[in-house]
C-alpha cells in the first residue's frame, strides 16, 4: 500500500496496521511486484506462483477493494484458487466502495475474514511453532476499521 493513497484511504493507518501484522508472519521472503493493471495477476506474480507449487489458496489484503482486490480477486477465481480477503487490511477511497466492493467479493465466491482470524488459522494449534509468534501479534486487538455497521446489517 503506497504512502502516497494516504491522504485519499478510508482508515488507511489502521488498515496498514493489520496488513503490518499479517505480513510479520513469513513475508521476508516475498518480492514486490510492479503493475499498471488493476489485477495482481502479472506475468511477474504469475511465474512467482509456480516457483511457490502452484499454491491453492490466496490470502489477499491492499488497496482499492473496488479495483484492485476485486480484479485480483475475479482472477483468481476463475482459475480456480481459493480466495480469502482480510476484510479489515482492505479499503478504498470511500467506504460505500470498499463495502459494496467486498459484499460482492463475497457473492462471487471469495472468503471474507479478519487479522485475527488469518493468524490464527494458519497456526490451528497451540502447539505450532509460531504460536507464541502470533500471542505476541494479538496481544492487542486489531485496529478497528469501520466495517461493523456493515456486518451488522447482513
Amino acid at each position: 500500500m503506497q504512502e502516497k493513497f494516504r491522504p485519499n484511504i478510508f482508515q488507511f493507518t489502521n488498515v496498514v496496521s493489520n496488513a503490518a501484522r499479517l505480513l510479520q508472519l513469513g513475508a521476508e521472503g516475498l518480492k514486490p511486484h510492479t503493475k499498471t493493471s488493476f489485477s495482481m495477476m502479472t506475468e511477474s506474480v504469475q511465474s512467482s506462483l509456480k516457483s511457490l507449487g502452484d499454491p491453492q489458496q490466496v490470502i489477499l489484503c491492499g488497496i482499492e477493494a473496488q479495483a484492485c482486490i476485486a480484479c485480483t480477486t475475479f482472477d483468481l477465481l476463475e482459475r480456480g484458487m481459493e480466495v480469502h480477503i482480510v476484510a479489515d487490511a482492505v479499503s478504498s477511497r470511500s467506504q460505500t466502495d470498499r463495502l459494496f466492493a467486498l459484499s460482492r467479493l463475497k457473492q462471487s465466491g471469495a472468503f471474507l475474514t479478519t487479522t485475527e482470524g488469518v493468524l490464527l488459522q494458519l497456526v490451528q494449534d497451540a502447539k505450532h511453532p509460531n504460536f507464541k509468534e502470533i500471542q505476541k501479534l494479538l496481544a492487542h486487538p486489531s485496529p478497528d476499521t469501520g466495517l461493523l455497521a456493515f456486518f451488522s446489517s447482513l
